[in-house]
Order: structure tokens, then sequence, then C-alpha cells
């Protein structure tokens, strides 16, 4: 997941940088795990590898999160280099299970 603040979320983080570990918090009581969370410097404020048991659960981190106004999220469900081989060997595309 790649997140850049609004201006809210940046007065919020300003005032409560803790609320980091919080948010943490919150996506694993959605069903999720934050596997890793990194600031970055570019074009997105944050990179968070978040595992979830499926994509309905990412929809419902995205929206809980995105509806809050202090962040925007882009997704990307992504495969291990085997899991996608195995998938191109079962003749299905990333997805399709």
């Amino acid at each position: 997941m790649l997140s850049n603040l609004t201006d809210e979320g940046r007065r919020t983080l300003k005032e409560r940088p803790e609320r980091l570990h919080a948010v943490n918090k919150e996506i694993e009581a959605m069903g999720a795990r934050v596997t890793g969370q990194f600031a970055t410097m570019g074009s997105y404020d944050f990179v968070n590898i978040i595992e979830a048991p499926s994509n309905e659960v990412m929809v419902q981190i995205t929206v809980e999160l995105g509806s809050r106004g202090t962040i925007k999220i882009t997704t990307l469900p992504a495969f291990s280099v085997d899991e996608f081989i195995d998938m191109l060997s079962a003749g299905t595309s990333p997805g399709e299970g």
C-alpha cells in the first residue's frame, strides 16, 4: 500500500506521530497484518507491506483509512515470484485464484 498524507494528515502526524502505530493495530483488527512500514521521500510518503487474506479485506482497509481524509492510498496486489510462476504454469492470471 502506497500512501500520501493530505494536509490534515500532516497536521495529525506532526501533533501525534505515534498515530502511525495505532493505524497498524486498526489494520490488524480488520484481519490483515503490516509486515513492513517505511517512510519514503519521493512520490509517496509511506510504503506499507500488508498481508491480507483477500483483496476484499484490502478494500475494507483502504475505504476505512481513506474515508478519514488524512491519506490518499494506492494499492498494489503483489505475488511472490514462486506464486507467479505457479499461476503461469497453471494457466491462470494473478487474482483468478
